[in-house]
């Protein structure tokens, strides 16, 4: 603890073990706490499943049904979702050429624009071009370029395109499904980059309760915990440690259902994942369904996890999800979880402290890496470049 450190990092959740492991491999010293006895904090998953009945405080134990508590790996906070039952849509003649066109445009090569300018014409306009349906619209918007509004639509189609140009790629390259998702849960990813880290030399430290961020001339300078101080020139972290530096914006709604099925209509999936666009709901945010099972041994054999998650918009969090919970029925059991939405105050650029955002209702990750790569470039003052990274780590240990 008693040393100096240019980076400290609290917290063991994707996002900031992620931070920590590039800033390793960057030739950074870092010190990674986290006050709980596990890695992924509020992503985390949770096993067995006896201890996710006390953490929802669910009266008794699981039932003989479910199977061995053991066999249990639930996401509080689900991510990284395999998509199953898209391809019907791709069949429409209009759709085709519209996917044809985003296939082949590039942003190098004005030819393959199509008289559409990338960075005026809006998207709502391109959509027009191809002449492409509401329902096919607010699929493109929501399940392929994973936006959460419908603000896009007026905006330069550009990051658009791009947005579902990253689709289809990723669908070509892994066959069914554009996602992944690590077997045995989300849980081992953070634990994953945590072990980078170490590799380049981090210092880990689970169980660790942090007692003050210390802060000399409004500039962090350290951390005590058990009266040892930790020195560094830049501090990471959730919102949970530095709760007078974040503020509220909102609320997520997440329901965890234990299903002795796959949904329906899903052509039995193992896993699936399903978007309800807002407009379909007369909602301002989408509400969001994933679905994984025993295929990722995550639950016991022949059952089934789904979790339903949306932003929270009125009084009545329960109600705003009915129409996913009903494509779920029968439910076994369900956990239900509220936690506020919050974010930073400030950049971080003044005091050093650079924290990031609590997780949103998305099944994906692409709002996690915008969090990422923004911290990074505030962090550092420059893009975030995986092929640099690449080059450091093959500098010091060769080439894979």
């Amino acid at each position: 603890m008693n040393e100096e450190y240019d980076v400290i990092v609290l917290g063991t959740g994707l996002t900031e073990c992620i931070l920590s492991g590039i800033m390793s491999v960057n030739g950074k010293k870092v010190l990674h706490m986290d006050r709980n006895p596990y890695y992924g904090g509020e992503s985390a998953s949770i096993t067995p499943l006896e201890d996710l009945y006390k953490r929802f405080k669910i009266p008794g134990s699981p039932p003989e049904s479910m199977g061995r508590g053991r066999d249990w790996n639930v996401d509080l906070i689900p991510k990284f979702l395999m998509a199953n039952g898209l391809m019907g849509l791709f069949e429409k003649r209009r759709f085709r050429k519209f996917l044809v066109y985003v296939a082949n445009f590039d942003e190098k090569d004005p030819r393959t624009f199509e008289g559409i300018d990338p960075k005026k014409t809006t998207m709502r306009d391109v959509y027009k071009k191809f002449d492409l349906g509401q329902d096919v619209i607010d699929f493109t918007g929501h399940a392929l370029a994973l936006y959460r509004t419908d603000d896009y639509l007026d905006q330069p189609c550009y990051e658009t395109i791009n947005r579902i140009k990253l689709y289809s790629e990723s669908l070509a390259r892994y066959g069914k499904s554009p996602y992944l998702y690590p077997l045995y849960g989300l849980g081992e990813l953070p634990q994953g980059f945590a072990r980078l880290s170490a590799i380049y030399g981090g210092t880990y430290m689970l169980n660790k309760p942090i007692e003050e961020i210390i802060v000399q001339n409004g500039k962090v300078i350290g951390v005590k915990s058990e009266g040892e101080i930790a020195h560094c020139k830049q501090l990471i972290c959730d919102p949970s440690y530095v709760k007078d530096r974040v503020e509220k914006v909102g609320q997520v709604i997440r329901v965890i259902c234990i299903l002795s099925h796959p949904i329906k209509n899903t052509n039995d999936a193992n896993s699936c994942q399903i978007i309800i666009p807002q407009n379909q709901v007369n909602r301002k945010s989408d509400i969001y369904v994933c679905m994984i099972s025993f295929a990722h041994n995550v639950a016991a054999q022949g059952k089934y996890i789904a979790i339903v998650s949306t932003t929270v918009e009125t009084k009545e969090p329960e109600k705003e999800i009915r129409p996913a919970l009903e494509l779920l029925e029968p439910i076994e059991q369900k956990f239900v979880s509220i936690s506020d939405l919050l974010v930073p105050k400030d950049l971080g650029t003044e005091s050093q402290i650079f924290i990031s955002r609590t997780y949103d209702a998305t099944t994906h990750f692409e709002t996690t890496c915008d969090d990422i790569k923004n911290i990074y470039k505030r962090m550092t003052g420059s893009e975030f470049d995986f092929e640099e990274m690449k080059r450091k780590k093959n500098d010091i240990y060769g080439e894979d």
